[in-house]
């Protein structure tokens, strides 16, 4: 027992569950919690941000990045309010966070006191936990109960701290309960669904293997799966990497951010295998396909798409289960057609990247990353159209990793999961990627990134719109009213800021921004980097619906929807290479 004031015993309980940095931005209703954890900052480093909103997403993005809670903390009334995008976004994606809010000294409340707030009704929605101590005893007790319900839930645990109590000296005792995070060990899987399962396979003519971040750390199983069972693997997005990007039965993803090889097996499979995902849009998959779930929670087992099968049950386990059966099926010209269809559809992607005689592409700024990225890059993606251009090209075929907001899809998630990523794993090169609207919503933390001497490639696609709603407001025959951006001079913004600014405005100037990142990063260069690239405002072609099958769909009709995203060459339907396979 050691007498200490509640602050820093709350900094001590922080760092027995490993947290070394903590993002927020100190004030009168949190300053003795702050001087708490300058107490105890040999080990646990205060990232002073611009803005809550972006310590709280970088929190999020810690614990995706990691499966370590990440933590952010806020004053009363505006501080708080502020955190709520990044709360969302972990209730959304399923990532333990913790957030400490500040309150006015207990002396003060319910007079209606300056910033004074009923916060703890604030959070009822979206934390796991709640709780506002009222004493500063309770303070350590509670933030470890806090961490743990986040690990549990798997959600934001929020606490909230009147100033004065942790302020007060308290005779703290080092909570002694062993900090346990990982998951339990899960039960055997009953045999009867391994035999079904492979018996449906069995009797398949064009299975898939429909993987999500359940199946993190099973690369190797799925691979095998789609070798000996002769399928092609469909992930949902934040699934994309578990299967390299770059091998020849992985389709990519199904949905706006998705690929034409992945929209076309799912429209012909009889049979998913919908393995360690919730994916949204399973609702839109034939009406006539088997669909046999695995999941280890009970209540996402039908969730988006009703089952023939449902299986209870850790990801890796029912795999490795059912490759321990050792069955092997014969070639198949499904599968044959499918690695012909992603293959057109990678050589289409760098037909574009080589072309800009009407002006800088996405997929040239794509190409470029691609080229110059390391096998362990980690990268943080922004919302809108940079995702589906980042999504379908960026490279994760090695130890390369990326966060995106999921479910919740929060504009300007970009520069903060940048920030989060370079301080979970300072050894590794970090690429942000944003369009202009969403770096413009958290660029001011560009100056976080300079004080803490982050040296992280910021790529901003500048095309002037919010362009995944103009997509929208096209498909809806609206005007493209409200959707056009002011332009900036981002580089010179980043260099006013004491930063690195360069420009991009076509492939030549492209290769010289890519090269002077290569040789920077190389003198060991410390500041961030902002990347500046202007490009045409092209629609992307919209995954989710592609009426391009001729045993479908009228020749008109095919003709337009062709012309339209400029997929006139080397892309024939899935049905018209089985047609040639003979199948």
């Amino acid at each position: 027992m050691a007498k200490m004031k509640a602050g820093q015993a709350l900094a001590q309980v922080l760092k027995s569950w490993d947290v070394d940095h903590i993002y927020g931005i100190t004030a009168d209703s949190i300053n003795n919690t702050v001087d708490g954890l300058y107490q105890e900052r040999d080990g646990l480093k205060y990232i002073q941000v611009r803005h809550e909103e972006v310590g709280s997403l970088a929190a999020t993005a810690d614990a995706k990045l990691t499966g370590k809670i990440g933590v952010s903390f806020g004053s009363a009334g505006p501080g708080a309010t502020h955190m709520f995008n990044g709360l969302y976004d972990a209730k959304m994606d399923h990532a333990p966070v913790l957030a400490l809010i500040g309150q006015s000294s207990t002396e003060v409340m319910n007079t209606n006191f300056f910033q004074e707030m009923n916060q703890d009704p604030m959070f009822v929605d979206v934390a796991v936990f709640h709780k506002q101590v009222v004493s500063a005893a309770q303070i350590p007790y509670v933030v470890d109960e806090a961490i743990r319900a986040a690990y549990a839930q798997k959600g934001p645990a929020v606490v909230i701290i009147p100033d004065n109590l942790s302020g007060q000296e308290i005779n703290y005792t080092p909570i002694k309960t062993p900090k346990i995070y990982q998951q339990p060990v899960h039960s055997a899987i009953d045999d009867s669904a391994i035999n079904d399962t492979i018996a449906a396979l069995k009797a398949a003519k064009h299975p898939v293997l429909w993987i999500g971040r359940g199946v993190a750390g099973a690369r190797q199983q799925v691979i095998q799966f789609s070798e000996d069972f002769q399928t092609p693997v469909v992930t949902a997005v934040p699934g994309t990497g578990i299967m390299p990007s770059d091998h020849p039965s992985f389709m990519g993803s199904m949905g706006r951010l998705g690929t034409k090889p992945a929209f076309e097996v799912a429209q012909k499979a009889d049979l998913i295998l919908f393995v360690g995902t919730n994916f949204p849009f399973a609702r839109f998959w034939p009406d006539n396909v088997k669909v046999i779930q695995v999941n280890n929670n009970p209540e996402d087992l039908g969730k988006q798409r009703d089952a023939d099968m449902a299986i209870l049950a850790d990801a890796k386990e029912f795999l490795d289960a059912v490759l321990e059966q050792n069955v092997k099926l014969p070639a198949s010209k499904w599968l044959q057609a499918a690695q012909k269809d992603k293959a057109n559809w990678d050589a289409w992607l760098e037909k574009l990247s080589k072309d800009d005689h009407q002006g800088l592409r996405a997929e040239s700024v794509m190409a470029a990353i691609k080229d110059h990225a390391a096998d362990n890059t980690v990268f943080g993606l922004d919302v809108g159209n940079n995702t589906e251009w980042a999504i379908r090209q960026i490279p994760l075929n090695h130890d390369q990793k990326f966060t995106l907001s999921g479910w919740f899809a929060t504009m300007g998630y970009g520069l903060p999961a940048g920030m989060a990523a370079k301080l979970s794993y300072p050894d590794r090169p970090v690429v942000t990627i944003s369009g202009d609207g969403g770096f413009a919503m958290v660029m001011q933390d560009l100056l976080t990134e300079v004080k803490y001497e982050m040296p992280i490639v910021n790529v901003v696609l500048e095309n002037k719109s919010f362009g995944f709603i103009q997509h929208e407001k096209l498909v809806a025959n609206q005007a493209p009213y409200g959707i056009d951006l002011q332009g900036a001079n981002w580089a010179g913004v980043a260099e006013n800021m004491g930063a690195i600014g360069l420009t991009a405005t076509d492939l030549p100037s492209l290769a010289q921004a890519f090269d002077k990142i290569d040789e920077l990063q190389k003198a060991g260069n410390t500041k961030p980097i902002v990347l500046d690239a202007k490009i045409v405002n092209n629609d992307p072609v919209d995954t989710s619906f592609m009426p391009l099958d001729p045993q479908i769909f009228d020749e008109a009709t095919i003709k337009a929807f062709r012309e339209q995203y400029e997929l006139t060459d080397g892309q024939p339907a899935l049905s018209e290479i089985l047609n040639e396979l003979g199948e």
